[in-house]
């Protein structure tokens, strides 16, 4: 028997149902492992059946486990946590390189790619300084201002830049300070930023290549404004480039550079 329902809507119903379950799981945090139905309820706005509804099906499906005290984590997040950590985990060499970097300079360092109008963190070593920048892994952070910015924009299209500016508080005109400021990348082998993503707080960075001298990634060190004054971030640079020579010596690979 044929359906009633048009293929639009059911695409769009599918979809809707496809965000909604993701909606549930994004609510399960570090500090919450466990979810009640009148949590998710309350918090998704769904009514009480769909979310029931949904819930059982996260069960059937592993994403979730019904415990006495609410649905926690199920197991095949953890076979899909591992799958991604397989992809993303980088070579002992590279970790090795950073935790030194980090131990020496005391800020935090920070491995960056780029992936369309945004630099994702693939990895992350933390200042051991109470007043400190931090990002998670797989954070997605705008491409409009930073240091890594500036040295993952070296090979971009006027297109991708005019994406990029259009997405930035700055409108279509961001445009000619992007290209000033990779054409001063590109000529320092190296970038600076002070303040211009977030006040107080400064960044330098150098870029991973390939053997071919294509930028693969953005090694920075970053920090409050007010310890990066010029004699730092010499030092800084420095030491950047060295750890990020050994990187592209050793052969720079991840899945988002492929």
């Amino acid at each position: 028997m044929p359906s009633n329902i048009p293929a639009a809507s059911g695409e769009s119903g599918g979809v809707r149902s496809v965000q909604r379950a993701f909606d549930i799981l994004s609510l399960l945090t570090e500090e919450r492992r466990t979810l009640t139905i009148r949590e998710v309820v309350d918090e998704t706005g769904l009514a009480k059946t769909t979310a029931l509804r949904l819930l059982q099906t996260l069960e059937q499906m592993g994403l979730l486990w019904n415990t006495p005290k609410g649905y926690a984590a199920g197991p095949a997040l953890w076979r899909w946590a591992h799958l991604a950590r397989s992809a993303w985990e980088l070579p002992p060499e590279t970790v090795q390189l950073m935790r030194e970097l980090g131990a020496r300079q005391r800020e935090t360092v920070n491995l960056y790619v780029l992936r369309d109008i945004h630099r994702v963190c693939i990895a992350q070593q933390e200042s051991p300084q109470s007043l400190r920048h931090v990002v998670r892994v797989g954070d997605e952070l705008p491409l409009w201002a930073g240091a890594s910015s500036k040295v993952l924009l070296k090979d971009a299209s006027p297109r991708l830049l005019a994406r990029v500016a259009r997405s930035s508080p700055h409108g279509e005109t961001h445009v000619a300070t992007l290209r000033a400021w990779i054409e001063q990348a590109e000529h320092d082998g190296h970038a600076v930023s002070h303040g211009e993503r977030e006040p107080g707080l400064s960044a330098v960075a150098v870029p991973v290549t390939s053997g071919s001298g294509t930028t693969l990634a953005a090694l920075t060190l970053s920090g409050p404004t007010v310890r990066f004054g010029e004699d730092r971030v010499q030092e800084f640079v420095a030491d950047l480039r060295e750890a990020a020579k050994r990187m592209s010596e050793r052969g720079f690979d991840h899945p988002l550079t492929s």
